[in-house]
């Protein structure tokens, strides 16, 4: 048997179902990310918003080099203290009275799924949900069928029966269906990241919530992507004042540790009962111990709010590039330090993209055409201004290039 020591730097034993950047990342520091060639980006993917705390921050490192020298794992057959730890801190800062661990954004979805069913056949037999056209909800099959994307869905029929679409921002057309059907939840992302940071009009999510109260329906709002601080909120239903049913995390709860869970009031987590669902990793005590210290730093460093004013800061300064290229800038938008710039059609998009790379900046390229930008919360204003030069700069290059 071969050890596997053999450098194989473009993944030629990987399966494809990634279209890789033929980069090879090294180190990285704060907002930085450093390449085995020893160039320099500036990171503002975080790790498709996960290193809220940037790369390698000092609290992350130790927590993770404090856990792992104690425990890594025991699974949950045994009471996990950094787990209890954790679901205090979670209660204590949100809608939730009760939490449950796992290792993932789709996990976290597929467990809030399978709670609001096993609500719905202990409350009239409900089994239908109601999700949105353009939503990302992951990709085990659950969280996959309550995607309202057909280009993830393509090739994986059948999918599970149950689940019903309808226009993201049209409180009416949720009304008329949850009427019709009859469901036990309504599925929603605060803001659409993947769908090209698609952000709702406001009042949008009292709207829902105020039509699930009224048809016994469950709220479940997957924050994966936009939860823990990422709006300016440290949960993006703040900002509407809603308290939902069950909320979905994960991503930046980890601080780049596997992390994910499912947030539940009293009425709904008591249906989840011995054997009713389970992890093995999930909630494990370097998890757990790195999502502690990761919250306790965002909190005691105030960047939730810093998060919001930036993204004030940023969307201005945004706003000034699509001034001066409104043939070629769409439009700008976004919560927080979630923003979306979008182009006027996917190839001036994808040169953009590729000359931003070239010039040192780091984003996602999105539904052909929009930049989803997600810098880390303890960013800074001279961090953001290089950014704007960045864009603008491939914008010219790639207008001049003709």
């Amino acid at each position: 048997m071969r050890s596997g020591k053999t450098k194989d730097p473009m993944g030629k034993y990987l399966m494809e179902t990634y279209s890789r950047l033929p980069i090879t990342m090294r180190k990285g520091k704060g907002s930085w990310l450093w390449d085995t060639e020893g160039k320099k980006y500036l990171d503002y993917t975080t790790g498709i918003a996960v290193n809220n705390l940037g790369h390698c921050h000092p609290m992350i490192t130790d927590a993770i080099t404090s856990q792992i020298s104690k425990l890594i794992h025991t699974s949950n057959l045994f009471n996990i203290e950094n787990q209890n730890t954790l679901s205090e801190i979670l209660v204590s800062n949100s809608f939730a009275d009760k939490v449950f661990f796992c290792n993932s954004g789709t996990e976290a979805v597929e467990g809030s799924i399978k709670l609001a069913r096993k609500w719905g056949a202990e409350n009239g037999g409900k089994f239908a949900v109601i999700s949105t056209e353009g939503a990302f909800h992951g990709r085990t099959f659950g969280a996959l069928s309550a995607t309202g994307s057909e280009k993830y869905r393509q090739g994986f029929s059948p999918l599970l029966e149950g689940f019903h679409f309808t226009p993201y921002g049209n409180p009416e057309a949720i009304a008329r269906l949850a009427a019709e059907i009859n469901p036990c939840a309504v599925i929603l992302e605060p803001v659409q990241g993947e769908n090209g940071v698609v952000v709702p009009p406001p009042g949008y999510l009292k709207q829902i919530s105020d039509i699930c109260g009224k048809s016994d329906t469950l709220l479940i709002l997957d924050e994966v992507q936009v939860g823990m601080g990422r709006t300016g909120k440290l949960f993006a239903y703040e900002h509407e004042n809603v308290s939902p049913d069950i909320v979905a995390l994960a991503k930046a709860l980890g601080g780049g540790m596997p992390c994910g869970a499912v947030l539940a009031t009293d009425d709904v987590a008591k249906h989840f009962t011995p054997g009713a669902h389970g992890s093995t990793f999930g909630g494990n005590p370097l998890a757990t111990g790195v999502a502690c210290a990761t919250i306790e730093t965002m909190l005691r460093e105030n960047l939730v709010e810093r998060a919001g004013e930036l993204g004030d800061y940023f969307l201005g300064k945004l706003k000034e590039v699509q001034g001066k290229y409104p043939e070629h800038v769409r439009g700008i938008r976004g919560k927080g330090l979630i923003i979306g710039v979008e182009f006027s059609d996917s190839t001036f998009a994808r040169n953009c993209f590729s000359v931003s790379v070239k010039n040192g900046l780091l984003v996602i390229l999105t539904v052909e055409r929009v930049f989803r930008i997600l810098p880390p919360l303890n960013t800074n204003k001279e961090e953001i201004d290089l950014a704007v030069t960045l864009i603008a700069k491939s914008i010219e290059e790639v207008v001049s290039s003709g």
